[in-house]
């Protein structure tokens, strides 16, 4: 088969095309020949480096979707069954997505029932499901106000459309460092987008619930903007900052909640399946804003890396 092989860190030129062996079926995993796969941020950072527990070489890809090729569980997962995989050591701990065909684990083949395209489906399991599971930590079913800050990533705009989904009435203020994506937020409707200048948002507005997905390095301030008795949800690392330095938790206003999300802690074909109900039911437009073959996988990581970049970036193989 063909495969994304990456043998040491770099940058995007380190991922090559290349012919290996198509995995062999073993007991607890089945085959799937992969029809698509979304680009994601921990693979930028795993092919920079700065995974130090994956080690090369290594096919990436912490995300897939497709078709069951060999299965050793016919009775759950039947050949030609349409699957979502995403997480669980997938690109990390064992070969993932970025290849023609995948080796995973029964318990992480998520069968589905869709609609949606190739590249449609292929925009949503990691993405969309982090979206989801960051919106229910927040409550965001039962509030007024919500806050997503770094609204124009893939998990951003995902959120936008799924909270207007899930609560009709929220009004979702989104942030960018970038005012000329304002009309871009707008489309996927994003309320009202703000400037986020030096780590600062750029308003006195305080949310019942804030989506943090630049991470440690906005956390503080963000915290500032939360409502007393509210809810934040750390998500996301887009600041590529880790820890907050000298955390002080009595920045926290009295009464609110701060919580986390990890999509690979609430992984499950029930909770996945009930996200993509959601997705058919409204009618939301999952559609990539970029679309890439498998040769040109790294051309597709350097298109989320750049500075114009908006929505999902999607492999489709």
């Amino acid at each position: 088969m063909q495969a994304i092989v990456i043998t040491h860190p770099g940058g995007p030129e380190v991922l090559q095309l290349q012919n290996v062996p198509t995995p062999q079926v073993k007991p607890g995993w089945s085959l799937v020949r992969v029809k698509g796969f979304g680009i994601n941020r921990s693979e930028v950072y795993t092919r920079r480096g700065e995974s130090p527990d994956v080690h090369f070489p290594r096919i990436l890809g912490i995300e897939c979707v497709g078709e069951i090729a060999k299965t050793t569980a016919p009775e759950q997962l039947p050949v030609g069954q349409r699957v979502v995989s995403m997480m669980g050591g997938m690109g990390r701990d064992f070969d993932g997505g970025y290849a023609e065909y995948a080796l995973l684990p029964n318990h992480q083949l998520y069968p589905v029932t869709t609609d949606l395209s190739w590249a449609e489906l292929a925009a949503v399991p990691e993405t969309y499901f982090t979206a989801y599971g960051s919106l229910r930590r927040v409550h965001s079913e039962r509030v007024n106000s919500l806050l997503i800050r770094g609204a124009t990533s893939g998990v951003g705009v995902a959120a936008v459309k799924l909270a207007k989904a899930m609560n009709p009435t929220v009004r979702v203020s989104g942030s960018t460092r970038q005012p000329a994506k304002f009309a871009q937020l707008r489309a996927v409707g994003c309320d009202e987008p703000l400037s986020d200048q030096a780590g600062r948002l750029q308003t006195d507005a305080k949310y019942a619930a804030i989506i943090e997905l630049v991470g440690a390095k906005t956390l503080m301030d963000s915290l500032t903007h939360l409502l007393p008795s509210g809810y934040c949800c750390v998500t996301g690392g887009l600041g590529d900052q880790w820890v907050v330095p000298e955390f002080d938790p009595f920045a926290i206003p009295a009464g609110a909640n701060l919580t986390n999300f990890s999509s690979g802690e609430a992984n499950g074909a029930k909770a996945f399946n009930e996200m993509l109900s959601v997705i058919e039911t409204h009618h939301l437009d999952v559609a990539p804003t970029q679309t890439f073959d498998l040769a040109h996988t790294a051309e597709a990581q350097a298109a989320l890396e750049a500075g114009d970049s908006f929505g999902k970036v999607v492999v489709l193989v």
